[in-house]
């Protein structure tokens, strides 16, 4: 009997855990440095975080733009980057690489368009984002305008 409830018990905690995403992308976009007091509380929480340390106004609209924060997880020990595409104010793609530790297995990393260069060049218009694993694609996110 101790085994009957042994053997059940191992294969509910087997049932419970999942395979983690290699892959999750985070979106957000500031597009005000009003007061955010009126905001909902998780909104509020993102523009406050994103707004640490900006005193002045100008440090602060040197914030506006857009964020991607792109969170990884994979065991592979070889060489591995995360690659991001993107498409703004015209047909041209663009692409940004990050190579990440190789004594990592899980990580965050964080893209934005912000500044003088989202005021200047506009907002992405569509993205793409690939997970590489010795120059293989292992995972990619894309936005609904990527072709």
């Amino acid at each position: 009997m101790k085994l009957l409830s042994l053997c059940l018990l191992g294969i509910t905690f087997c049932a419970c855990t999942r395979n983690p995403d290699v892959l999750r992308v985070k979106q957000y976009t500031m597009r005000d440095i009003n007061d955010y007091q009126t905001e909902e509380p998780l909104t509020r929480n993102e523009k406050m975080r994103r707004l640490y340390g900006a005193v002045s106004i100008a440090e602060r609209a040197s914030k506006l733009g857009q964020y991607y924060t792109v969170l990884w997880n994979n065991q592979h020990a070889g060489n591995r980057e995360i690659v991001f595409f993107y498409r703004q104010g015209g047909s041209k793609i663009h692409q940004i690489r990050r190579t990440l530790p190789s004594q990592l297995s899980h990580g965050k990393e964080t893209f934005s368009m912000i500044g003088e260069e989202y005021r200047t060049k506009g907002r992405i218009l569509a993205w793409k984002i690939d997970f590489l694993a010795d120059g293989k694609a292992l995972a990619s996110e894309q936005s609904y305008l990527w072709e």
